[in-house]
């Protein structure tokens, strides 16, 4: 992977470009070893014409969360702190910026159905893997995502789920053996389009809330180390254990969850 390439960064619900290192996805690019190019996408015109639909309705104890749904939370401000528990009197115990400093909207996935409270709880867009916090109901916007993400790394299976009901079915390419893909449960928090679409990482590349466990990946790629679903130009690797850590899958069905998935979508990472 090229720690110099450099791409265009697009959200499917928010109209936002801006150029982003790449090397900070961790197990991209073809073959046995991980590889890519260099230089700046082409803003794109058009954008994913079939966002779903993310409103809730509302009674007395608050927002209403439909069945087979996550809460999925976007920051307001330019700031916002994050606290280790559900008490914001003291002082946070970090702060993030909107956007991140990769130019994403920071996003969250809420941890759990209950956002009636002055803080929300969340699972965090930054490493460790599995770190969460609160944040302030006052610095999001909450809605509602019927959609998941499921990758069973045995079977190198990824599902997509639209309120429960599986509409995408499809053969990955993950991990090899000491660069294992981490499992766990972490969220898309940014979408970025390489500037070649035949290239190692296909026409886009997801980055989610999960990163490598092994520290000399993280240092090969530099950043943290963080783990990617995206594309590939060589799909005949499709169901084997060949990456550094990212999820490879084919380029046409990349290309259509791009079409729909929001940011904070969940994803779930099995055995």
């Amino acid at each position: 992977m090229s720690r110099r390439g450099r791409h265009k960064l697009l959200f499917p619900l928010l109209p936002a470009t801006v150029v982003l290192v790449l090397a900070s996805l961790t197990g991209c690019g073809g073959g046995g070893g991980d590889g890519g190019g260099e230089g700046d996408a082409s803003n794109r015109g058009d954008q994913p014409s079939s966002a779903p639909p993310r409103q809730a309705s509302e009674d007395a104890g608050g927002p209403v969360l439909p069945a087979d749904n996550v809460w999925v939370a976007t920051a307001r401000p330019p700031i916002v702190p994050v606290f280790a528990e559900a008490d914001d009197a003291g002082s946070p115990a970090q702060v993030l910026d909107n956007p991140t400093p990769v130019g994403a909207p920071l996003t969250f996935l809420v941890d759990g159905t209950d956002v009636s409270g002055d803080l929300i709880p969340v699972l965090l867009p930054t490493p460790p893997n599995g770190s969460k916090g609160w944040v302030r109901a006052h610095d999001v916007t909450v809605e509602a995502d019927p959609y998941r993400i499921r990758v069973e790394l045995g079977a190198h299976r990824l599902t997509v789920s639209n309120a429960g009901q599986v509409t995408v079915d499809t053969p990955v390419a993950v991990g090899d053996q000491g660069m294992e893909t981490p499992t766990g449960t972490y969220f898309l928090k940014e979408l970025l389009q390489p500037p070649d679409p035949g290239g190692a990482y296909g026409p886009y590349a997801y980055g989610i809330s999960g990163y490598t466990t092994n520290p000399d990946v993280a240092a090969q790629f530099g950043g943290d180390g963080v783990i990617g679903i995206h594309g590939t130009n060589q799909p005949e690797l499709l169901g084997t254990d060949v990456s550094h850590g990212c999820i490879r899958l084919a380029n046409d069905v990349i290309t259509e969850m791009v079409g729909y998935l929001p940011l904070g979508t969940p994803v779930e990472i099995v055995p």
